[in-house]
């Protein structure tokens, strides 16, 4: 399985790396809502949403807000990115919500139609402000009016979802060198408190890579490396969140589609929760 995965992440990284620094930002999105509504379809059905149609239906819905914000957020200028930042700030609202959730699952437990309806609140909450997300740190507009180089925005995207990736190898390869302590048995037995330290501790340090490479200075660096903690936190937090679906569902993966990694939601997990914070924060502290 190992030697799977990781041919599965060497064949995928290159991509999107490749979509990342070459694509435009319109293109960008694009691609992002593809794959960000592919993951949906997936959190639709751990929701209970098993038959086709409905499920098409609640897609075409999410794809239609995404459209109505890109439509919303024309102006005379070119693009306002007020309506994408409030919708990243609901984003990183939501995930904190979600703290709640993971401490007391039992509130989704239940197969009632009550609690469908928090999980499908809940795909649109994690999907539409990280594809804002996505959309705004990738974009000249954003990087320019939070004081960054207007050349190097596409860099950023890449160190923000760099960090993930290396959170995400670094927890799996330090949970299974060193893991001891569970980090939530009930929802993930096999995450570990070790692994976590080791995915928060390859986070930061490719953030702060990239992040130079971005163009980042050193007096920029303390921020960028708080931002960083926070983003690789909240990326704990979305895998989590997706652990807690999948068992709630009696479902291991949330789909088959990649080699060795399951389905696009188990890829994207961390991203979700990560994307909302790092736009933010960079919005904040203006590296």
């Amino acid at each position: 399985m190992t030697r799977t995965r990781v041919i599965a992440a060497l064949v995928m990284a290159p991509v999107a790396i490749a979509a990342i620094l070459l694509l435009p930002t319109p293109w960008m999105a694009a691609v992002a809502a593809v794959v960000l509504l592919a993951a949906l379809w997936e959190w639709l059905k751990l929701a209970g949403v098993d038959d086709s149609l409905p499920r098409t239906v609640l897609l075409l819905l999410n794809l239609l807000l995404m459209v109505l914000l890109v439509w919303g957020s024309r102006a005379e200028t070119g693009f306002s990115p007020v309506l994408f930042q409030l919708v990243s700030l609901a984003g990183v609202a939501g995930w904190v919500g979600a703290l709640f959730w993971l401490w007391r699952p039992a509130i989704s437990a239940e197969h009632r139609p009550w609690t469908r309806a928090f999980k499908l609140g809940a795909g649109t909450l994690a999907v539409v402000p990280a594809w804002c997300a996505l959309s705004l740190v990738h974009s000249d507009n954003f990087a320019t009016l939070g004081g960054g180089d207007p050349a190097l925005p596409h860099r950023w995207l890449l160190a923000a979802l760099a960090l993930v990736w290396a959170a995400d190898s670094g927890a799996y390869f330090a949970g299974r060198r060193f893991g001891r302590r569970k980090l939530a048995p009930t929802i993930s037995p096999n995450k570990t408190v070790e692994g976590a330290i080791g995915g928060i501790i390859a986070g930061m340090i490719v953030a702060l890579a990239f992040g130079a490479l971005a163009g980042a200075g050193w007096a920029q660096m303390p921020a960028l490396a708080l931002v960083a903690l926070v983003s690789v936190l909240a990326s704990i937090v979305g895998d989590l969140t997706e652990s807690l679906l999948k068992r709630q569902a009696g479902a291991k993966d949330s789909g088959a589609l990649i080699p060795g990694h399951g389905g696009v939601l188990d890829r994207v997990d961390g991203v979700l929760a990560a994307l909302p914070v790092f736009a933010i924060g960079k919005d904040i502290f203006g590296f």
